[in-house]
């Protein structure tokens, strides 16, 4: 019931076009319903063709809506004992006037639902697609080292889809199907009380394997999605490291892996199908029994001398009847509909409901531009439970250089990572010149701060759009004159359509040195107080790097800068350097003071070759 609720309050977001829907669907009953109870008076002519008819007087109206309906049937019965009694042929034509009207309306009704369901169920998907991208925006960091990111894709994907499903399914299964059903057992009820008790006793048996199959259906539905999400990551991982496949000759074995999870995946859904469609098919067997149990007792009314049950009226109610079967159908179709989104819904739900972790204050302190320095106060950090960081304190005086050098895994990435709270801190705090960074907006903070990261993260699009990024509002002039600033505006000038060009995915039409100096340019037109540069340098050619290290030099100039270097020859004039072990700082100082000590950054230099 929570799962239905939870798609009411989606479908509902928009309540004209839902109830539009639900009035459309509420004709469609009727007038089916109407359509198929016009046959009854002529039935009736028929059978009793060259006996005399039963006199049937004008009818009046009350004026009571609750008599409403039953002066309608009334009149059409007059109406049609007296055109049968001058015209058996005109009455004939007349019956088949109001069906043919009657059918055009139902029809009409339908299509009428089918046009604004269409829109209505897109709108959903594309709300809910919206609220899962944002929040996959918003979460941590933490939040994708533990999550595939081929399974986030299914999520917005095919889980997405399921609800599209269950839009459709929450709609006639509360507003159209049962009004459906009780219209058509109230006539029933009208033309033989005794008949439609015996009906409805024989129909429990669908329900109960309704339930049966739904609760199979969800665990399988749910084992279908996780699956998908597994094969959005093979694909993912396959085609972003194909040049790597292609390079170690393991295309059979990429091969054999996706297509050991995308066998997987169809044998789920293959199972999730035919225990769906199982329940079609076993209520249509289902109905035929009980319409041959009505055909036998209703019969047994109707050569019962002592019943008031014509044979006309008997003809009518299995017409009806037989109608009673598709709601009932539809219902669980809808049910099986629902139970399979379920799956989804949970999974969707899990990111939805997951938790942001970093927090943002009520009332943020605005942050002005740094004038004294940014300072990591007794600062510890943890994955988990292991920890990365222990007690680290220094500061980085406005517009001075820290470096941070150390082994693999020594803290280095974290300890840039934490200042624009990209994670939060488990001890200790790190200040904006007196402000706890989590006392301001993060808007406010980032907007403090550019990155130059190892990997350049380009998008696909022009050079002027990556360069622009964050900043569209930039002119031409500012644009170049930051590309000039990276040493980056005579190779644009020479790319086929100049700053228009498109670099395609992840920038893969640039070369290294390249995408680094567009990013630099990125980060130079954003024009922040604090620059974070995390190895910046190290994945390139020793001709980019240079060109790369002297766009970093106008770029860091009267800049406050905290640099990863892993090329120690890169951060010689760095006002501090601080050398990190096991999350420790372990030595600090000037390059010079550091290789006078003899220490860990002297043995790592002279690994590097730096003899001075």
């Amino acid at each position: 019931m929570k799962d239905i609720l939870e798609v009411y309050r989606y479908t509902f977001k928009y309540k004209w076009t839902a109830i539009t829907v639900i009035l459309c669907n509420l004709g469609f009953v009727i007038f089916n319903l109407v359509s198929l109870a016009l046959f009854i008076p002529f039935l009736q002519v028929i059978f009793k063709q060259g006996e005399a008819l039963e006199v049937v007087s004008k009818p009046v109206y009350s004026g009571n809506f609750s008599g409403f309906f039953s002066y309608c049937g009334d009149w059409y019965n007059y109406k049609m004992y007296e055109m049968s009694s001058a015209d058996p042929k005109g009455a004939l034509l007349f019956v088949c006037v109001t069906v043919a009207i009657s059918f055009f309306m139902k029809n009409l009704f339908r299509y009428g639902a089918i046009w604004f369901q269409s829109q209505l169920r897109m709108a959903v998907v594309r709300d809910i697609r919206d609220m899962l991208f944002e929040k996959a925006m918003r979460l941590p960091l933490s939040y994708y080292t533990d999550e595939r990111r081929g399974d986030l894709m299914a999520r917005m994907q095919s889980d997405v889809g399921q609800i599209e499903n269950a839009v459709i399914a929450v709609l006639e299964l509360i507003f159209r199907e049962p009004i459906s059903i009780l219209l058509t057992i109230a006539v029933l009820f009208y033309w033989s009380p005794s008949l439609t008790i015996f009906a409805l006793l024989l129909l429990p048996l669908t329900g109960l394997i309704i339930a049966v199959i739904g609760k199979s259906l969800k665990r399988t539905a749910k084992q279908g999605q996780e699956q998908m999400g597994v094969l959005y990551s093979a694909m993912d991982e396959g085609l972003g490291g194909i040049r790597i496949i292609k390079a170690f000759n393991a295309i059979p074995q990429v091969l054999r892996s996706f297509k050991a999870a995308n066998l997987k995946h169809q044998k789920l859904i293959t199972k999730a199908f035919r225990k769906r469609d199982l329940t079609s098919p076993l209520n249509e067997t289902i109905g035929t029994l009980v319409m041959v149990s009505i055909v036998w007792y209703g019969g047994s009314l109707v050569l019962d001398p002592e019943v008031d049950f014509s044979a006309a009226t008997f003809m009518g109610f299995i017409i009806v009847f037989s109608q009673l079967m598709r709601p009932i159908t539809g219902i669980s179709q809808s049910m099986s509909n629902i139970n399979q989104s379920r799956a989804s819904q949970d999974r969707i739900n899990s990111i939805l409901n997951a938790d942001e972790k970093i927090y943002e204050t009520d009332n943020p302190v605005a942050l002005t531009e740094l004038k004294d320095a940014i300072e990591y106060k007794n600062v510890s950090f943890s994955y988990g439970n292991e920890p990365v960081l222990k007690n680290i304190s220094f500061k980085i005086p406005a517009g001075k250089t820290v470096a941070l050098v150390g082994e693999s895994g020594s803290g280095k990435s974290t300890i840039a990572d934490l200042l624009p709270r990209f994670y939060d801190v488990s001890n200790g705090e790190i200040l904006f010149d007196d402000t706890n960074i989590k006392d301001a907006s993060l808007l406010d903070l980032r907007n403090h701060i550019g990155i130059v990261s190892q990997e350049s993260i380009l998008f696909n699009a022009s050079v002027r759009e990556n360069i622009a990024f964050g900043n569209p509002d930039a002119s031409e002039e500012e644009i170049i004159q930051a590309a000039k600033i990276a040493n980056a505006h005579n190779f644009i000038s020479e790319l086929e359509n100049g700053y228009d060009t498109n670099i395609g995915e992840r920038g893969n039409k640039l070369s290294g040195g390249q995408k680094q100096r567009v990013s630099i340019a990125r980060a130079v037109l954003k024009n922040p107080d604090i620059l974070l540069l995390d190895e910046a340098t190290s994945a390139l050619d020793t001709e980019s790097e240079k060109l790369v290290q002297d766009a970093l030099e106008h770029l860091m100039k009267d800049r406050t800068s905290l640099v990863i270097a892993h090329r120690l020859s890169t951060i010689k004039q760095a006002d501090e350097i601080i050398v990190l072990a096991k999350g420790e700082i372990q030595e600090r100082g000037t390059h010079e003071a550091l290789m006078a000590s003899k220490g860990i950054y002297h043995n790592l230099c002279a690994l590097q070759g730096i003899i001075s």
